[in-house]
């Protein structure tokens, strides 16, 4: 085989951030390469004592239209797309006087940061980069020739390639316009997502919906024809689900308030299942808001929810209803926590609180008396207006289910037995309504004073949700009977009675369900004749 090493005898540099360029600069001036650079980075590189030429000389044009046009032209783009390995190309280069590139250095305009910053719709605009990636792409199509770099963690290496004269080989050049692409391709992805809710597609281009045709009465900026999105892998975990899996958090670069950009304040680095359940109880918890909430959630599942006047009153709430599987579990506030919450928290093995802000006191208190917990605290609550679930071979895309549906409003529900509930009983049946939507189906919720009291979740039929749910009620409260005066929720209807039966026969004085079984008739039936309040919503709430 062939040697494919190219030494680097000529470079392009043209890179916003500066940081780290100094290296470079050190092995072109040991190296003697020529250097063609643009504006700002010309005059660093000449700072570090690089006899730079300037674009303008090489292109014979000056810099125009306020900087938006600096590299197009042919004098540039020739010398970074001639395959030097063909020689048609290289007589072509020597007729019109063109000198090849041997190495291509760029980084772009920082359109994330300045979108994050809250810069207005203008200087976004002008943070949109056209030379850079051209030239990218440019190297990138012609690595059989051409090294391209655009992540400075590879100046190093390239200082070393070119002070020592090997540059670099075929394959490590392939390697690095992959690389160089995927740059481009997040950079662009990234400016998609930020047009896309800047310019949504306007009513003159809209046709009238087609009620039969799905497609034509979709929510476009939730669902494009294209998904294209990025996102940069931020923290490497240690393992995944499981030991023997890899894993990876990876950020939306126009995003720095999520949940996945919390501000850890304490303990040890966070693992995938801790992002995994810390995630559902932040979630849980904002449902509920501007009312004071605190959840308890083990393996993706409330163990415990509650509402209270105080923080410290809703998780004493929110542990009660499970405390033996609140063990190792994950606690989130959507509340500032006390120093008197924490000091509750302090003798329960919890991997992970999180917060809006904590109490001087009590963050002392945690981080102090829990070295290992991990504490975070995350700016605003969950925004995402859409989830995303990977199948193989291809994405499940859906609207995020928020408490917003018409039949989520009291107001709307349908009473189809009993008497009408009294305000505290509608109190604890709007609890254990919005409670629901965070249990993984099949999911029955028990509640009293607007707390969970017995949770049956994850089961595949909801005979056995119902027996769980009231069997944790009863035993895990010593010897108490909850179920007895509570109230109960189911996230989908009762396919048959036998499951509300079980909810009436502990005792439970309400329930509010869905409804829309075949079996309707015989579900309201059993709870008429037991004198049970039943109220049907029309809206479900299956979390699978």
């Amino acid at each position: 085989m062939s040697n494919t090493t190219r030494p680097i005898k000529r470079a392009l540099v043209s890179v916003y951030h500066k940081e780290g360029i100094e290296v470079l600069a050190k092995a072109f001036v040991a190296a003697g390469t020529e250097v063609v650079s643009t504006g700002s980075t010309a005059a660093r590189l000449a700072e570090l004592g690089v006899n730079v030429i300037e674009v303008q000389k090489v292109t014979g044009f000056p810099e125009s239209l306020d900087g938006r046009v600096k590299t197009l032209d042919p004098h540039i783009h020739a010398g970074i797309l001639a395959d030097m390995t063909n020689p048609d190309h290289v007589e072509q280069l020597r007729e019109l006087g063109i000198k090849p590139f041997d190495l291509v250095v760029v980084n772009l305009y920082p359109f994330a940061d300045t979108v994050r910053s809250g810069a207005n719709e203008a200087d976004a605009i002008e943070k949109i980069d056209i030379g850079g990636p051209s030239m990218v792409r440019g190297a990138a199509k012609n690595s059989a020739t051409v090294a391209i770099i655009t992540d400075p963690k590879d100046y190093e290496l390239v200082a070393r390639r070119v002070q020592d004269g090997t540059g670099f080989t075929l394959e490590e050049r392939r390697y690095l316009a992959a690389k160089a692409f995927a740059h481009t391709a997040a950079y662009d992805a990234t400016i998609i997502e930020w047009a896309s809710r800047q310019w949504p597609k306007p009513a003159s281009l809209t046709a009238e919906p087609d009620a039969d045709d799905a497609e034509s009465v979709i929510d476009e900026k939730l669902f494009p024809a294209t998904l294209t999105e990025t996102w940069d892998r931020t923290h490497v975990l240690r393992y995944g689900e499981n030991p023997h899996q890899q894993a990876a958090l990876y950020l939306d670069p126009l995003n720095r308030n999520g949940f996945a950009h919390a501000e850890q304040l304490g303990g040890k680095p966070m693992s995938y299942n801790n992002y995994v359940d810390a995630d559902a109880a932040w979630r849980a918890v904002w449902d509920f808001a501007p009312q004071i909430a605190v959840a308890v959630v083990k393996h993706n599942n409330p163990c415990g929810l509650a509402l209270g006047s105080t923080v410290a009153e809703a998780h004493r709430k929110a542990h009660a209803c499970d405390p033996m599987s609140a063990y190792g579990g994950v606690i989130a506030a959507n509340s500032t926590v006390t120093l008197e919450m924490a000091e509750g928290v302090r003798p329960i093995f919890t991997e992970v609180i999180v917060a809006p802000d904590y109490e001087p006191e009590a963050l002392e208190l945690l981080k102090t008396k829990k070295k290992n917990l991990r504490i975070l605290k995350v700016s605003e609550p969950p925004k995402n207006a859409r989830q995303i679930r990977q199948i193989d071979g291809g994405l499940l895309v859906q609207s995020t289910d928020l408490i917003n549906a018409v039949g989520d409003d009291p107001d709307a529900w349908k009473l189809v037995s009993g008497e009408p509930a009294d305000e505290e009983t509608i109190k604890d049946l709007v609890f254990a309504w919005r409670a629901i939507r965070c249990v993984k189906s099949n999911a029955i919720l028990v509640a009293h004073d607007r707390a969970t009291v017995g949770i049956g979740m994850g089961q595949v039929n909801r005979v056995d949700s119902c027996n769980l749910a009231v069997e944790r009620a009863n035993t895990l409260a010593d010897g108490a009977n909850r179920t007895k005066g509570a109230v109960a929720a189911s996230d989908a209807f009762f396919p048959f009675a036998d499951g509300a039966q079980i909810l009436i026969d502990a005792g439970v004085k309400a329930i509010v369900q869905p409804g829309g079984s075949i079996r309707d008739g015989e579900v309201f039936e059993a709870a008429k004749k037991a004198g049970v309040t039943m109220y049907v919503t029309g809206t479900r709430h299956f979390f699978h």
